[in-house]
């Protein structure tokens, strides 16, 4: 017994054609996806080969310092890992130096393929360009931070979160903070809240390449008899002697209240401001506002120190003390 060939007629190929079509809108991508895996090994659709960072690939640029990888398609001994000179340019095997600083990743791209076809060393060449370490769009922290340094940065970030990734201010910090951002003639001035958990105001985003400085905060020195001689850090403000008296615990018995002097570098070197204490404690004489790096120096009562001597005195004790923030 045998099996007759089974007969299609024209209308059911077509119903046969029909019911593939609905299949196939059933299941997009089913025909994208096989496109992918039967692409040849090395094309921009393979897994396997570096592909162009689309994330720097549009608006972000190369610049000196940054780590690229250069691969040509098909040609793999031209494959070159190198890092962006100083000048900007960036060294490949056949076509020399090629200036790619200030350049997208595709405009890079474009540049080094016109150079080898034109040099005739690959015809129609396909590169990609894939960046390992993007040091020119790191973030720079300079200053009073635990770990000064770059932090390599490929996206827009926030100012604490550079300021955490730094490791934190040092205990001299100042809280006005300044980013340099390139082709700004200006540095953006950020004053920091004391509590930066509690208020977000001064978050401000960094941006690529910008440079975020932290500058030391004001110290004023009160040192000599007083009942705890200091380092009084001013981050936001400023203070007058009786203050910068009255944070250092004020002036013991022994105290020599005529001799206290304000020791100030100048230009010129250091300089002695003789100050009359006693009457502007009984506030017959006005009180006289400190600067940055002041020493309010206030001998011991009896203590004979030569002019010379006084200095000297002044500037050693001034190493030793204890450092403390204070906000007026």
């Amino acid at each position: 017994m045998g099996f007759s060939r089974p007969r299609f007629t024209r209308q059911d190929r077509q119903s046969v054609v029909l019911v593939l079509v609905c299949l196939v809108g059933m299941v997009p991508g089913v025909l994208g996806q096989a496109a992918v895996e039967t692409a040849p090994a090395g094309t921009e659709g393979s897994p396997n080969t570096p592909k162009a960072d689309s994330d720097q690939g549009g608006l972000t640029k190369l610049g000196v310092g940054d780590l690229v990888e250069v691969n040509v398609y098909n040609v793999p001994e031209l494959t070159t890992k190198a890092r962006i000179g100083n000048s900007g340019d960036l060294y490949l095997p056949l076509v020399d130096y090629v200036h790619v600083a200030d350049l997208t990743t595709e405009e890079a791209q474009t540049l080094i393929q016109r150079r080898l076809e034109d040099g005739g060393f690959v015809r129609s060449p396909h590169v990609t360009i894939f960046v390992d370490e993007a040091n020119s769009q790191g973030v720079t922290v300079l200053g009073e931070v635990s770990k000064p340094g770059i932090y390599p940065d490929v996206g827009d970030r926030k100012l604490y979160e550079i300021i955490s990734e730094a490791g934190g201010f040092t205990a001299s910090a100042a809280r006005k903070v300044a980013i340099i951002r390139r082709n700004q003639p200006e540095a953006i001035q950020v004053v920091l809240p004391r509590n930066l958990s509690e208020d977000l105001t001064g978050n401000v985003d960094v941006l690529p390449g910008d440079t975020v400085t932290v500058p030391k905060a004001p110290i004023i020195y009160v040192v000599g008899d007083v009942g705890r001689p200091s380092g009084l850090l001013v981050d936001n403000g400023s203070l007058t002697v009786l203050q910068a008296l009255a944070l250092a615990g004020g002036t013991n018995r022994t105290a020599k209240m005529g001799g206290a002097r304000i020791i100030r570098k100048s230009p010129a070197g250091m300089t002695e401001t003789h100050l009359e204490l006693k009457k502007m404690l009984e506030a017959k004489s006005p009180d006289v506002s400190l600067q940055a790096d002041d020493i309010l120096f206030v001998p011991v009562s009896g203590a004979r120190l030569a002019a010379s001597r006084t200095l000297e005195a002044a500037l050693t004790l001034a190493t030793t003390v204890s450092i403390y923030a204070v906000h007026p």
